[in-house]
């Protein structure tokens, strides 16, 4: 839906298509979607996971996990469809931001179980994997980890500091790729994170 003054995208259209669209006990179809592009509208994902409107924060959560759900990554930008239109928003860094951690069992029997801001639960596995960007000037590492998609469409959260902090407890020294790592046990699957030689 389009504003009807401007015949531009508007945030209360996509939420209107959107509702109307979704489908309860599961995230909407948006792979199965393909409507025309529709243009660019001024929202924003920050670093740190926050929705902006306009320049202005969106301060209901309810409304950010609407338009989370209907969130796609096609050609390496992000979007916002609904069955009938598409629109293209600016993501910072990733589109989703992981704020939880919890670790169930231990070693190579350990379980990661990540929760986004917008309500996104994933196991760190095979299927949801975890990998560390360093920053090429400061070295300061950059957590993630795979919460939908796949491919050049998948979407990855940003995992929190605290998070990662957290993260560090739960790891462990291993032989990968034939040298020693520090990283982490999850779903039957070592993700490393960083050589042990430099943590000497």
């Amino acid at each position: 839906m389009q504003d009807q003054n401007n015949n531009q995208p508007s945030a209360d259209g996509l939420a209107a298509a959107a509702t109307a669209a979704t489908k309860k006990g599961g995230l909407p179809p948006v792979h199965l979607w393909n409507p025309p592009f529709c243009g660019d509208l001024d929202m924003r994902i920050a670093r740190d996971g926050t929705w902006f409107y306009l320049g202005t924060p969106i301060g209901r959560e309810a409304l950010v996990r609407l338009f989370s759900s209907i969130l796609k990554r096609e050609d390496g930008r992000y979007y916002l469809v609904t069955p009938v239109e598409k629109v293209g928003i600016t993501v910072e860094d990733a589109p989703l931001f992981a704020v939880d951690i919890e670790a169930e069992g231990a070693g190579r029997d350990q379980v990661l179980r990540f929760t986004t801001k917008t309500g996104d639960l994933a196991l760190a596995s095979c299927t949801h994997p975890l990998k560390v960007r360093r920053d090429s000037v400061s070295g300061e590492p950059s957590p993630y980890i795979l919460i939908r998609g796949e491919g050049e469409a998948a979407l990855w959260a940003r995992i929190d500091r605290k998070s990662f902090l957290r993260m560090v407890d739960f790891g462990c020294h291993e032989t990968y790729d034939g040298d020693s790592w520090f990283g982490l046990w999850s779903s039957g699957e070592f993700f490393p994170v960083i050589r042990s030689s430099e943590l000497a």
